[in-house]
């Protein structure tokens, strides 16, 4: 289990990290979500005694990272693929970790094998492409078998198989009763792998719920109907007090509106009153990434174009 406790980080004027709490439980993946800047990054560092905090704890199991005798057999972790000697080959790479640690050999070749790397294992990784240098991170990660794991930005460069294949790797080390704790941006993968998030804003914690409940109150409930009356249909749903925006995201985009502020049964009825037809009518559920967009508005560091 990974406790973080009022934690705080300050470099000079600038606050990283600000009194974050939260805690992340074994049998599930956490999401750890936040725009650049939020200090996701700094966070991962001062759970593995990178970087000191200046104020607060972050433990373990109950205990700092840098303090616990089992090393990478009691917690592994992917922060950087680049930061790797380029000269050494993946096997000689793993094999030293290994003999500091304590991890009996056959460990290498068992990674190297179950990240798809086995017939890479004596290339040197300075040749390696960004996708197979993950891939060596995430054997690095669960190089000592652990029982918690942490991982930044872990599908950056994978191709399509690659994420697949990422996906059901963390899902795997949940059902086995680890703790797996995933930082990203990219909300489709949160979406697809986490059931729980931990997001945060200008070093300080915005959500810590599931997904579900995350995605559900960020945006308001919207429903998408098709008319070959939309006019007629806009008109009649304004003055019930919705709003109606045309919806020019699918084809046939004239016949398409995007409603909120009234449900879908509402507007079946409102239509059949006044004898306007519908082709199609649905409730349209929010995706995580505009409840993420929505609740981190005020916390994006930098805006670019019509962003601002």
């Amino acid at each position: 289990m990974i406790e973080v406790n009022e934690l705080t980080k300050r470099y000079g004027k600038a606050t990283a990290v600000n009194g974050l709490t939260f805690t992340v439980r074994p049998g599930h993946v956490t999401g750890f979500l936040g725009p650049n800047g939020a200090g996701k990054s700094t966070t991962l560092r001062m759970l593995l005694g990178l970087t000191e905090p200046t104020s607060g704890t972050a433990t373990i199991d109950g205990h700092p990272f840098r303090d616990h005798p089992r090393g990478l057999r009691h917690a592994g972790a992917l922060l950087d693929a680049h930061d790797v000697h380029g000269g050494r080959s993946a096997v000689t790479y793993l094999s030293a970790l290994a003999r500091s640690n304590g991890i009996p050999r056959r460990r290498v070749d068992e990674v190297l094998e179950e990240v798809g790397l086995a017939p890479a294992a004596r290339r040197r990784i300075g040749g390696f492409s960004l996708g197979m240098k993950q891939r060596l991170g995430i054997a690095t990660a669960l190089l000592g078998d652990p029982p918690v794991l942490l991982f930044d930005e872990p599908v950056n460069g994978l191709d399509p198989e690659g994420v697949r294949w990422v996906r059901g790797l963390f899902r795997r080390l949940a059902a086995e009763g680890r703790t797996v704790f995933v930082s990203s941006h990219l909300m489709s993968e949160m979406q697809n792998t986490a059931e729980h998030l931990i997001v945060i804003g200008r070093g300080e914690l915005i959500a810590d719920e599931s997904v579900a409940e995350f995605a559900a109150r960020g945006t308001r409930q919207r429903v998408t109907v098709r008319t070959p009356d939309p006019t007629a249909l806009a008109a009649v749903l304004e003055a019930e007090g919705a709003s109606v925006q045309p919806d020019d995201s699918v084809a046939d985009a004239e016949e398409w509106l995007t409603v909120s502020g009234l449900s879908a049964a509402r507007i079946g009825e409102l239509a059949s009153h006044h004898r306007i037809v519908l082709l199609e009518l649905a409730t349209r559920t929010a995706s995580l990434e505009e409840a993420f967009m929505e609740l981190t508005a005020d916390s994006v560091e930098y805006l670019a174009g019509e962003s601002r």
